[in-house]
């Protein structure tokens, strides 16, 4: 009998709105998805909670700073992926209730582009599985789980 533990990767995202506008960044040089957009997201890193993942993760990459306090739970996704970035993953969602700051683009390097979009003219290059996300939390929906086909 094997040893090993199936692992998985866990991620977690920033639900940030604003006057009724939704913050975005599109992704560049990362070698997945790029010239999509999304929300400002990263991966935990071991041995750190969910919560402070979040916090740092909205640190560097919109520079803005957000106590875990204002966090609010809203939607975890299970994807299992498919083909060269075939990986399974748990994605926690959070939104910001408040936060200091002004976002900006704080890692140029992954971002080409940081803005604020209507909710309801989002753009249509957007990834697909955070757009169907989204729409889950506008429902009341906090479980979601999707199989994400190869992508080019």
């Amino acid at each position: 009998m094997s040893t090993d533990r199936f692992k998985l990767t866990a991620a977690v995202y920033l639900v940030l709105r604003k006057d009724g506008q939704l913050l975005l960044l599109r992704r560049a040089n990362t070698g997945y998805q790029d010239g999509k957009y999304g929300l400002v997201a990263g991966h935990l890193e071991g041995d750190e909670l969910a919560t402070a993942a979040m916090v740092r993760e909205a640190a560097e990459e919109a520079g803005i700073t957000v106590d875990s306090n204002a966090l609010r739970f809203v939607h975890v996704a299970h994807r299992l992926g498919r083909g060269q970035h075939g990986q399974e993953r748990v994605d926690l969602f959070f939104e910001a209730t408040e936060w200091h700051g002004e976002a900006v683009n704080a890692e140029p390097e992954k971002c080409d582009d940081l803005s604020w979009f209507d909710l309801d003219a989002l753009p249509e290059n957007m990834l697909p599985f955070v757009r169907r996300v989204l729409t889950d939390i506008a429902s009341g929906i906090t479980y979601s789980e999707y199989t994400i086909e190869p992508v080019d």
